[in-house]
């Protein structure tokens, strides 16, 4: 006997074996927002100020960021972590700014920043409420979003606490309903629809049709519909469920023309009714389109990337509908790399955290270090690996140290985003931080991120630059000096390495501010603690 045309052991199999990852199964297009081409550069209120943020606050420090001349180096966000809103929503349900501490309001702080050339950057979390347990916006993704561009703002930090992981079970579908506003809706049976994987018709008389589908639970069945469309828009599409299960949750995906996905929260049921309706809006296109209906929640990983996915396309369509000349949100991911964001971060956001937060301790920015530079591969032009906020010029962070901190994240492609108190930063830190040959390596426009070629005492780290160039890092991650011989051309033997053939090469000692000429090997000095960065160009 076979069911749904597969043999008995083939279902059999299906149905004990772990389901294939959504993530795996389904190549969506990236959210294209038009943000963050290179990494983001600018300041965060998190790592020196926590709750004790306020107007005057920001203020002052967007005035030192200018006056100390971060601004003219690049630096441009002025992000408000946790603790900027309210406990209270509007009347209307907005997430608004503390009353007290935000007297003008958010948007009256935006123009305040914009006129003084700066963009303001806010933060909210994908779970009910944020880590300070303040109102976030999971299940209200359309409004904080618009409310967030509304404000003016051009950065959203989306942090991971007091999340809820979207259930792996799918409710009973009997049928659909397509309308169009002030037109009569079109429906289709579940026999209409082409069945796969564990899906299958089983006989209900309580339902329209005497027949509802199961079975498309974790990835691992789903239902397909044709829909054609005399008219490209935006449609009701209404999903009719035969209530079963009244202790959990479900969850249902539309997947429409393999491309857009529309996401159905469905909460724990009474049983007052057999039968109930749950309803997205979809895109359809003009002819004929395909809509899958199943459960993408195969692992946590897929409720984390789907929901940040959510949020992300409710982002651009914010960005794209306030008025004004358009100004993208860049969309930050802080899921704290759980779900190795690496592997989906570039289809749902522009910069994902690879790792948890960061300390002003040298041996955790090295753990940091040593985790972040294995996904060199992940990081491209508009996507980037977030290995968290520079601590340069917090806690006791020696001088080699907070240049090997700013260098490493610099070779890495990372956002530089400062978390000490800038009204105080000295004339040597602010050297550090506005150095332009490593700022430039940072923002160089081939995106690429560094490699390790080479681990030990001293870690060779090169990273391929526009125009033929390669910046190299030595890191040495010993307490004494270090001597180290380098190659070129034995450098040249790695496939990331892109540098021409040459005998001699022109080299910049980017901390020395000094160039020279070179044959292929030459040796360097590394300070304790410390780097050496050179850029390197074939003559």
């Amino acid at each position: 006997m076979k069911r749904n045309g597969t043999c008995p052991i083939c279902y059999l199999r299906r149905l004990f074996l772990p389901a294939k990852p959504f993530i795996n199964t389904y190549r969506l297009a990236p959210i294209d927002n038009g943000a963050g081409a290179t990494p983001i550069m600018g300041w965060s209120s998190w790592n020196t100020f926590r709750n004790r943020i306020d107007e005057d606050l920001i203020l002052q420090t967007a005035e030192a960021m200018r006056a100390s001349g971060l601004q003219e180096a690049g630096y441009t966000y002025v992000n408000l972590d946790d603790n900027w809103h309210s406990s209270q929503r509007t009347q209307d349900g907005r997430i608004q700014g503390d009353p007290q501490k935000f007297p003008h309001g958010m948007a009256y702080l935006a123009d305040r920043l914009n006129q003084m050339g700066f963009k303001m950057g806010l933060y909210s979390s994908n779970g009910t409420l944020t880590c300070e347990d303040l109102p976030a916006s999971l299940h209200r993704e359309a409004l904080d979003a618009r409310t967030f561009a509304a404000y003016g703002a051009e950065y959203l930090k989306y942090d991971y606490c007091h999340h809820e992981i979207m259930s792996r079970y799918a409710p009973l579908v009997y049928g659909i309903e397509i309308s169009k506003a002030g037109q009569d809706s079109v429906w289709y049976g579940c026999d209409k629809a082409r069945l796969g994987g564990m899906a299958k018709l089983m006989p209900d008389k309580r339902v329209e049709g005497g027949r509802h589908v199961s079975g498309l639970d974790r990835n691992a069945g789903y239902m397909e519909y044709d829909l054609p469309c005399d008219e490209a828009g935006d449609y009701l599409l209404t999903v009719c469920i035969r209530k079963k299960g009244s202790g959990y949750q479900k969850t249902l995906a539309a997947l429409v023309n393999d491309r857009d996905v529309a996401l159905y929260d469905i909460p724990k049921q009474k049983h007052y009714n057999y039968t109930a309706r749950f309803q997205q809006t979809v895109r359809l296109q003009k002819g004929n389109n395909v809509v899958r209906l199943f459960n993408p929640i195969a692992r946590n990983s897929d409720s984390a990337f789907l929901q940040y996915y959510h949020m992300a396309g409710e982002l651009k369509k914010a960005a794209e509908e306030r008025e004004g000349a358009f100004r993208p949100i860049v969309f930050s991911i802080c899921e704290w790399g759980w779900n190795k964001p690496y592997l989906w971060g570039a289809t749902a956001g522009n910069m994902w955290r690879t790792t948890p937060d960061i300390r002003p301790n040298f041996g955790w920015i090295k753990l940091i270090y040593g985790h972040n530079v294995k996904l060199y591969r992940y990081a491209k032009a508009g996507a980037f690996n977030d290995p968290d906020m520079l601590e340069v010029g917090n806690g006791n962070l020696s001088e080699n140290q907070n240049i090997s901190h700013f260098s490493l994240w610099c070779m890495m492609a990372a956002p530089l985003v400062l978390g000490n108190d800038v009204r105080k930063a000295t004339q040597n830190l602010l050297r550090i931080v506005t150095n332009r040959d490593m700022i430039a390596i940072d923002q160089d426009p081939l995106c690429k991120s560094a490699k390790r070629v080479k681990k030990g005492r001293v870690d060779l780290l090169v990273r391929p630059l526009a125009e033929g160039k390669m910046a190299v890092c030595l890191f040495n991650r010993s307490k004494s000096a270090a001597r180290y011989r380098l190659d070129l051309d034995d450098l040249r033997k790695d496939d990331y390495v892109d540098l021409p053939l040459a005998k001699e090469y022109t080299v910049k000692n980017v901390w020395e501010d000094e160039t020279f000429a070179t044959t292929p090997k030459f040796a360097a000095s590394v300070p304790p603690e410390g780097v050496a960065v050179f850029i390197v160009q074939a003559v």
